[in-house]
């Protein structure tokens, strides 16, 4: 596979998942994938617990993102093992920050934020990238380079924020003003875009009250906007341009976090700037720093074919689907909204 089919096939794949997202995921039977049985009250009807389509779709995209910073190394020739073990240190801690963060600055215990995890991600990369090559030295593993490693990172982050807000079109969650309170020039440019959300339990409509009016549809945009970057990242990527590639991907994907952050009206703390918007703010420098301080790049030349074979192995293909279900049992369990169940015989089938 060459590197304008692999671009190409991403880029369409991306798209098709997008945009089926952008027309669906807004509707009520979106929300709640299923439920399950956990007590038995008074009855003989059941306490359940939710299953939500947001843990669906935020498993897919942490998925994606791996994938796709696991295909770009692997290009490079890099060792999975020690791939592997970067990773696990990286999202063993940004997963919990993403509730961490939350609660630090929203003071809500069940809610997740990513913006929060991406900043603590940004802050420790370095040094869980150090750790790694600690670790792999003591497994009779090569070191990872940092700048190659860092740009992977960018992009996959990029992706990764782009898909996951399919998870938000279908929760209700991280939406944007009415679209009749906004400006003139918005609701010129974007009102043939606007979303409308459909189902009492969506965040949108208990939080915000706007359950079947129009509303700037930032999810959509914030999609579009990352994954495009993550395409731009990945062909410079390709092209060996490793420095550009890293510095492009936390720029874009912050600078639009800070813009996006005047188009929503859901609850992100107080203040002129967001929390979110400060920390998206001190990330860019901080990116520039970790270029400066890393070194020139080691003269690679990635081979997509190599990435893929560096995916198709027993032992990454398991390591993958353990990880989507992690992730679903930590997203996907909802403490927002619950169920009761009833079960009946159909005593006319027996």
């Amino acid at each position: 596979m060459t590197k304008f089919e692999f671009l190409w096939l991403l880029a369409a794949g991306s798209a098709g998942y997008l945009f089926w997202g952008f027309r669906t995921l807004p509707r009520e039977e979106w929300q709640i994938m299923a439920a399950l049985p956990v007590r038995r009250s008074r009855g003989g009807v059941w306490q359940g617990m939710n299953l939500t389509w947001y843990g669906f779709f935020s498993a897919n995209a942490y998925l994606a993102a791996v994938v796709l910073f696991l295909l770009l190394t692997g290009a490079l020739g890099l060792q999975p093992a020690a791939l592997g073990v970067f990773v696990a240190g990286l999202l063993g801690i940004c997963v919990p920050a993403s509730r961490w963060v939350a609660r630090l600055v929203e003071g809500k215990a069940h809610t997740m934020t990513v913006g929060g995890a991406v900043f603590v991600g940004l802050l420790i990369s370095p040094f869980v990238l150090l750790a790694g090559n600690r670790v792999a030295a003591e497994l009779g593993l090569a070191p990872l380079p940092t700048l190659p490693v860092l740009a992977a990172l960018g992009i996959a982050y990029a992706f990764g924020e782009g898909l996951g807000r399919l998870a938000c079109l279908s929760f209700g969650c991280c939406y944007g003003k009415a679209l009749a309170g906004s400006p003139p020039l918005l609701r010129l440019m974007l009102g043939r875009f606007s979303l409308r959300f459909f189902g009492a339990t969506k965040k949108i409509a208990y939080a915000g009250g706007l359950e079947g009016e129009r509303v700037l549809p930032v999810q959509a945009l914030t999609a579009l906007v990352c994954v495009v970057t993550g395409l731009v990242g990945s062909a410079l990527y390709l092209e060996k341009n490793f420095a550009t590639a890293f510095l492009v991907a936390v720029a874009t994907t912050q600078m639009w976090r800070v813009f996006s952050e005047f188009l929503r009206a859901d609850f992100r703390g107080s203040g002129r700037l967001t929390a979110y918007q400060w920390m998206a703010l001190a990330g860019i420098p901080y990116a520039a720093g970790l270029v400066s301080t890393a070194g020139p790049a080691p003269m690679m030349d990635p081979a997509i074919g190599a990435g893929l074979a560096a995916l198709w192995t027993p032992q990454a293909l398991l390591c993958l689907q353990v990880l989507w279900l992690l992730i679903f049992f930590c997203t996907g369990r909802s403490s927002v909204t619950s169920a009761t169940l009833e079960f009946q015989v159909c005593r006319e089938r027996i």
